[in-house]
């Protein structure tokens, strides 16, 4: 049971500091391209203190834990202000900065995959942490004694958390960040995209709710092709 809680743990420590870095590269692009809000605010730093909201960074991540026996939880950092009108490019200015978020998660998972890649261990190890590595009872047998697969399985945890946070940011709908590089190529008008913000959450919900099968095969399409880079 001790080993189960020390893996549910890094579960959302690495969720946690994947939604925080997420923000903090969109303050950190936002800098580079001229607006020092985010800085200003002391958002620009990896203190969790900084961006801890009370229900998206701990309150939902605990229900759905709870809701679904410790297996899956999503939550987010407080997102990271700053102000358009103080970038250089008016026009892909936002979309840079929206998009900042999600490229440095697709890094990371890189990264973490080529490392992963370097792991020595059986290849049909390797398949079984992927295939239950939050099936927490499974998975604490599975690593147990073998500090490789005890890597490996935080690496695909690392992996997991940057696709999945990545790749459902860049849908076009807002408020996630793949609406802004959408409004910026389409060259939508600005009553319009001000009505699609208002109604974006609504949209969004509809949107996940009539199209999860196809958001599920996506997601993991995106995931096996990370994962499969470590085998």
């Amino acid at each position: 049971m001790a080993n189960e809680i020390v893996l549910i743990f890094f579960y959302v420590a690495i969720l946690l500091y994947t939604v925080i870095i997420h923000e903090v590269m969109h303050g950190v692009v936002a800098m580079w391209l001229g607006d020092l809000t985010a800085k200003y605010a002391g958002r620009v730093t990896a203190n969790p203190l900084k961006h801890i909201d009370p229900w998206l960074t701990l309150g939902m991540p605990i229900v759905m834990l709870a809701l679904t026996g410790g297996r899956f939880a999503f939550g987010s950092a407080k997102p990271v202000p700053y102000n358009p009108y103080n970038l250089k490019n008016q026009k892909w200015g936002p979309a840079l900065v929206a998009l900042a978020g999600p490229l440095s998660n697709i890094l990371i998972a890189v990264v973490a995959a080529i490392l992963a890649k370097f792991i020595v261990l059986p290849i049909s190890a390797k398949v079984d942490i992927i295939n239950n590595f939050n099936d927490w009872s499974v998975i604490s047998n599975i690593i147990a004694g073998s500090m490789g697969a005890i890597f490996y399985e935080i690496l695909v945890m690392v992996i997991f958390w940057n696709v999945f946070l990545a790749f459902f940011n860049l849908i076009p709908i807002p408020p996630l960040d793949g609406s802004k590089l959408l409004f910026a190529a389409a060259n939508i008008k600005v009553e319009t995209m001000a009505m699609l913000e208002q109604f974006g959450f609504i949209i969004l919900l509809a949107f996940i709710i009539f199209f999860s099968g196809p958001l599920g095969v996506f997601l993991n399409s995106m995931l096996n092709l990370f994962l499969g880079i470590t085998v």
